[in-house]
């Protein structure tokens, strides 16, 4: 009996479990990391430096995960490694006799994470008709999402049975479980052709030459105002602590957040559909004027709990948005054989560009105000507003069947 969505294809739901699964392994230690280091005789300094260097390898890792995709066996490869890596060391946390440890698995974790990035990306791609590139990576960020929410309930699910040391160990099992999913996935993906192996190298150059470079340029601009979802959640703690008190405001600020994400999962496929039916940037800008929006209302707003839920569901429906139609955006526009760097660059942007606005975001909420901070951020989504209206034909590059141009 044919599929009622035939965009859906045994690929596509393959390459989507493994996203699922793989965020329901590792968001159970990432919940549980601040019990393990306090446990070992950490601090939230010794946290703080662990999760520093692993984003950042994370990125650097994008990169170089980025030249491999661009051959086909190599990202078929990549992908498989990088899910199987991320289970077994985020897994071994579990294991772990001492903060230099915790770190180390923490690290090589992340930066298995960051090399599968451009990977998985271009291979969903390969596994999608071109017309239906963005409801299927709307699908992709749907189970990705999914993952995150339901991660943390797994966790505490898991310390009510086991202690938190065994339930880090257990939680290898959904993450070998995704590499399972990628596996099926492969095998479903159209048969290599012989071909000659290419060097290892990023290709920037063409990349920006494929249409793409004004895109990248609005990406950017977004990204360096896309802060930490944990800067929301403080700043509703904050907000609401004098009517509610801490503890309960911490609370609320925390339903607040699932909200966000809730919003975020909702979004994707949706959006997928409108970028097939109109073009990625349409949805991209529309998903960057939601994100405007609500740093407004976080700049603004007092303590009132509805205006924040809103600001939170705006943010959330602009990340569902945005992640849709970046990738999107790149798989239409990129030629198949730079598509792997192509998703590099976008990933290394989003990770690099996060840590930036987060670390100039927090400057400014300590050294003049919280409502500063959400200024500065907002001013960013007006500059990438501004870019995208400048992107034409996907900023100006070849229209062949491989790299036709982002219309709309």
């Amino acid at each position: 009996m044919p599929s009622k969505n035939p965009w859906l294809t045994p690929g596509v739901r393959g390459i989507g479990a493994a996203s699922l699964l793989s965020d329901l392994g590792h968001e159970v230690p990432t919940a549980l990391l601040p019990r393990v280091i306090t446990s070992l005789g950490g601090s939230a300094a010794v946290l703080g430096v662990i999760e520093g260097i692993a984003d950042g390898l994370a990125g650097l890792a994008r990169l170089a995960g980025g030249a491999l995709a661009d051959e086909p066996h190599r990202r078929r490869a990549a992908a498989v490694g990088g899910y199987t890596s991320v289970a077994v060391l985020s897994g071994l946390i579990g294991a772990a006799t001492s903060t230099l440890q915790v770190g180390f698995l923490r690290a090589g974790a992340w930066a298995a994470r960051g090399l599968r990035v451009p990977a998985r990306n271009a291979l969903l791609a390969d596994a999608t008709p071109r017309e239906a590139y963005g409801r299927a990576y709307g699908f992709e960020r749907m189970m990705d999402n999914l993952g995150a929410i339901c991660g943390p309930i797994l966790a505490v699910g898991l310390i009510a049975v086991f202690s938190v040391r065994t339930a880090i160990l257990v939680s290898m099992v959904p993450g070998l479980f995704a590499t399972l999913a990628i596996l099926y996935a492969l095998r479903r993906l159209p048969r290599l052709e012989p071909r000659e192996r290419r060097p290892i190298r990023l290709q920037v150059r063409p990349v920006l030459r494929a249409g793409l470079g004004r895109l990248m340029l609005s990406i950017s601009a977004f990204e360096l105002g896309n802060v930490a979802a944990t800067l929301l959640i403080l700043r509703a703690t904050e907000l609401l602590t004098p009517d509610q008190g801490l503890e309960a405001a911490t609370s609320t600020a925390v339903l607040l957040y699932i909200a966000y994400n809730v919003s975020a999962t909702m979004t994707s496929v949706p959006a997928g559909y409108v970028s097939d039916r109109t073009s990625p940037r349409m949805v991209l800008a529309t998903g960057v004027f939601a994100f405007l929006l609500a740093y407004a209302i976080f700049a603004a707003v007092g303590s009132s709990v509805p205006v924040l839920l809103l600001a939170f569901v705006l943010a959330g429906i602009g990340i569902g948005c945005v992640e849709t139609a970046e990738h999107s955006a790149i798989a239409v526009a990129a030629q198949e054989r730079v598509r792997g760097s192509a998703f590099g660059l976008l990933a290394a942007v989003q990770s690099f560009g996060n840590l930036a606005a987060s670390g100039v975001a927090g400057v400014l909420w300590t050294a003049v105000s919280p409502e500063a901070a959400f200024v500065y951020v907002a001013a960013w989504m007006l500059l990438a507003l501004g870019g995208l209206a400048t992107v034409r034909g996907g900023g100006g590059g070849t229209t062949s069947p491989e790299a036709a141009p982002i219309t709309g």
